[in-house]
């Protein structure tokens, strides 16, 4: 286990030596903030058809599906946005906005078209970008969900010609708001627990694995009510404190050259984040009870390869510390817009999507309604079994083998026909 690869990154080392990587700054067209990615092709070609990869959080540059791409002849570039690995100010409308700038990149270097990669939460970017993309002003969303404005009519957002989306998932709210610890009391004490509701409780049917626990009908009843009582708690806090900003903006607005010192104490209170705590949000009893999703075809407990999911639920979370105006644009189950099933239901560009049989993320249910959400006439799914959500092969329970890299071939072929690299 200790030996487990993991991650989605390439060492440099395994680059071919005709390939070409330059380092790229992106600026968006709201912000002097500097993006920065990787241009990659192979050694003197000037590709016609370009492939972007971006992720809400990660810096995918190195992504593991690029190498295949450019071996294919394709340019891909491969970036990070305004919030590299870090959400605690992500709000994925602005996110939009450097796709856009990197989709614009990929055009002023020559690409003809660009296919739009999205690799696990870059489905929801990738989706939620092209859905914006291809709705004409001025019927562009003009706010986030905390109600700040950005109106995005206002902006150059040059649709994509196509959608690949590999060992992609439902969206970080949607996993949020599906893995949330309904035995957590009070979003202030991590350690107060409702027992008859905690899933890692011996009581109610948890072994440590590799043994795989056992839930009766019961509990998962009422765990997952609870849960969903948990995810609106978090919406209201999160909206009582992003309305508590705006309404300050406000006050600060109304009193200036009124009531300095008042003025003054509103934009204090306005510049304030009064950050969310997220914790204990890796609760999904399928993870460990193998009766659950029989179908996932997933050896036991597989979330991020790692072994002991009660323990992994006390650590920290990817969101573990939010605005809540980021909440409640990229994490929030509720309010969030980067949904891909949503998305890719107003989408209908040619679509690939690649789902890892063996995913502790996504599971293969998503993936199904994701492609069938699609109104796309020209679509394909391919199933790539015995793989985890990073893309390496499952050996056994607990064992991992070398990068697969079947799904991304697949979709190299799928390009082939529809956006031959020359």
């Amino acid at each position: 286990m200790g030996n487990m690869p993991v991650g989605a990154n390439i060492p440099l080392a395994q680059v071919p030596a005709d390939f070409e990587y330059i380092a790229q700054t992106v600026v968006p067209e709201d912000s002097s903030t500097i993006t920065r990615g990787i241009y990659w092709r192979r050694s003197g070609a000037n590709p016609r058809v370009g492939v972007h990869l971006m992720h809400p959080r990660l810096d995918q540059s190195l992504n593991y599906n690029i190498l295949p791409l450019v071996e294919a002849g394709y340019a891909v570039l491969g970036r990070g946005g305004r919030w590299p690995n870090n959400d605690i100010e992500t709000t994925h409308e602005h996110l939009l906005l450097d796709v856009a700038a990197g989709v614009r990149r990929l055009r002023e270097l020559g690409c003809e078209q660009v296919v739009l990669v999205g690799n696990s939460g870059g489905a929801g970017l990738a989706t939620f970008y092209q859905a914006q993309a291809r709705t004409e002003p001025p019927g562009r969303l003009t706010a986030t969900p905390a109600g700040d404005p950005i109106d995005l009519n206002r902006y150059d957002m040059p649709a994509a010609d196509g959608i690949a989306l590999i060992g992609c998932h439902p969206g970080e709210g949607v996993l949020m708001r599906r893995w949330l610890d309904p035995s957590m009391v009070d979003e202030a004490d991590p350690f107060l627990t409702d027992s008859a509701l905690d899933m890692y409780d011996a009581g109610n049917g948890f072994r440590i694995p590799p043994e795989p626990s056992a839930y009766d009908q019961h509990f998962l009843t009422s765990f997952h009510a609870a849960k969903e009582g948990r995810a609106q708690r978090l919406e209201e806090l999160a909206r009582t404190r992003a309305a508590r900003r705006r309404e300050a903006r406000r006050r600060a607005e109304e009193m200036t050259g009124r009531n300095e010192a008042l003025a003054q104490h509103f934009r204090r209170i306005a510049e304030f984040p009064d950050h969310l705590r997220i914790v204990r949000a890796l609760a999904w009893p399928a993870w460990v009870d193998p009766s659950i999703e029989p179908e996932e075809g997933r050896d036991v407990c597989l979330y991020n390869n790692h072994l002991r999911p009660d323990l992994e639920n006390y650590r920290t979370f990817h969101a573990a510390y939010l605005t809540p105006e980021a909440y409640l644009s990229t994490w929030s189950g509720m309010s969030g817009r980067a949904q891909t099933r949503a998305r890719l239901a107003e989408i209908p560009d040619p679509l690939i999507i690649v789902h890892y049989a063996a995913d502790g993320v996504c599971h293969i249910k998503d993936a199904r309604e994701m492609f069938q959400a699609s109104p796309a006439k020209d679509k394909q799914f391919v199933l790539v079994p015995a793989t985890d959500h990073y893309g390496f092969k499952v050996l056994g329970p607990h064992e991992r083998g070398p990068r697969n890299f079947e799904g991304v071939h697949a979709i190299v072929d799928w390009m082939k026909k529809r956006f031959p690299p020359n």
